[in-house]
């Protein structure tokens, strides 16, 4: 019975940097209920940043957020999961991060650490494999890299992107849905 919207969020100012998910809830899209930060910076693998990402409904009404972190002062990003702490809270207000994170990695020779963000909401395909989406660039090369599980834990990585286009840049916030 509640809207639960999930945002890039700085408390400490209407500036770039420490940026936390803020968390609102609504129960008519028109006013909304601050809550506080759903995620934040804790954890090894997001120690410096807990940048975007989405949330996806699992099995059994169950959701799940996938999020970039920031793990090192060089902006190294990798791909993080969390979950509820209480799936009966209606306002979701605390979120466990586990410790099998990150899921998914960017530190190999062909795909651009600093530059490997924005997991999508993951989609079941009808072979009963999760799929999700990373944004990433090499140089100016905009690129999206495909991943996919079973268990919604273990990610491959496809061998090559799903897309890619010379001189657009960094690929942020990508998308897939069936049209």
């Amino acid at each position: 019975g509640w809207y639960h919207l999930f945002y890039q969020y700085n408390p400490k100012g209407a500036v770039w940097g420490n940026i936390v998910w803020a968390h609102s809830v609504s129960k008519d899209m028109i006013n909304w209920k601050p809550l506080k930060p759903a995620i934040y910076p804790s954890k090894s693998f997001d120690q410096f940043g807990t940048w975007s990402g989405s949330a996806t409904i699992l099995p059994g009404n169950k959701p799940a957020i996938l999020y970039t972190g920031i793990v090192d002062d060089k902006q190294t990003q990798v791909q993080n999961l969390a979950y509820p702490k209480d799936y009966n809270d209606p306002y979701l207000q605390e979120w466990v991060k586990p410790d099998f994170n990150p899921i998914a990695i960017g530190d190999t020779p062909w795909v651009n650490a600093s530059a490997f963000r924005d997991p999508t909401t993951a989609w079941l395909g009808r072979d009963g494999h999760w799929r999700m989406l990373v944004g990433s660039k090499k140089k100016r090369r905009g690129l999206v890299y495909l991943y996919r599980s079973k268990d919604f834990v273990d990610w491959v990585k496809a061998k090559h992107p799903l897309h890619t286009a010379p001189r657009t840049g960094m690929w942020e916030c990508v998308d897939l849905y069936p049209v």
